[in-house]
């Protein structure tokens, strides 16, 4: 069974990280969408209100990404002076959310880098939930990504960054190779056991038995 298989293990976990790309984060591209082009040109109020739109997005996305929530807010703000850093930069050549998503990561990842041996020190802390409903999201759907925020941190980094990667960002296996530098087979087999850790937590927190790590 191939590691992108929709219908594959894990594949009602799958769904509910899925759910993160369904958010609206402005129209797809700066040509349609008035307010992103006024935001590239360098218009404060523009600009205010196209980050205030993508902030419980960028939330999300890091949450998926990082383990707990003690750095979330921190990592989220870096990603928003990234995103305007960034804005001249882009070149309207495919949908703006798309981009947006992979400036979050990358912010993300360094901030990691940066920040070694933090993560540990926080493995064992209370975790508090961060999934930011925005208005369109339905009730099960803040519940469904909660839930997942709660697997993904049982997962390895490797696995998890892998999964988010492919199943929100909508990554390929080779674009993933290459955002990570590591081997096409490396990230077919992180998604692979990805995939089939996540439906083992799953089921076990649903009662069927305990998850073998």
């Amino acid at each position: 069974m191939s590691a992108d298989d929709p219908n594959g293990p894990g594949s009602s976990s799958i769904s509910a990280m899925r759910s993160l790309g369904s958010q609206p984060a402005g129209r797809s591209r700066a040509a349609e969408d008035p307010r992103i082009l006024a935001a590239i040109q360098g218009e404060r109020e523009a600009t205010g209100a196209l980050l205030s739109e993508l902030l419980p997005r960028v939330r999300n996305l890091v949450r998926y990404l990082v383990r707990g929530d003690s750095d979330v807010e921190d990592i989220a703000q870096e990603a928003l002076i990234a995103l305007v850093r960034g804005l001249p930069s882009y070149r309207a050549e495919g949908r703006f959310q798309s981009w947006a998503d992979r400036v979050v990561a990358r912010t993300t990842f360094a901030w990691m880098k940066r920040s070694r041996g933090r993560e540990a020190q926080h493995a064992d802390a209370p975790v508090e939930l961060v999934a930011v409903p925005s208005e369109d999201a339905l009730p099960d759907e803040y519940v469904h990504r909660r839930r997942m925020m709660t697997l993904l941190d049982r997962l390895s980094n490797e696995q998890r960054h892998a999964l988010v990667l492919h199943h929100v960002l909508e990554l390929s296996v080779p674009e993933i190779s290459s955002e990570l530098g590591i081997p096409f087979e490396t990230v077919r087999s992180r998604l692979r056991l990805g995939r089939t850790n996540l439906r083992a937590l799953a089921t076990a927190e649903d009662g069927g038995g305990e998850a073998q790590g």
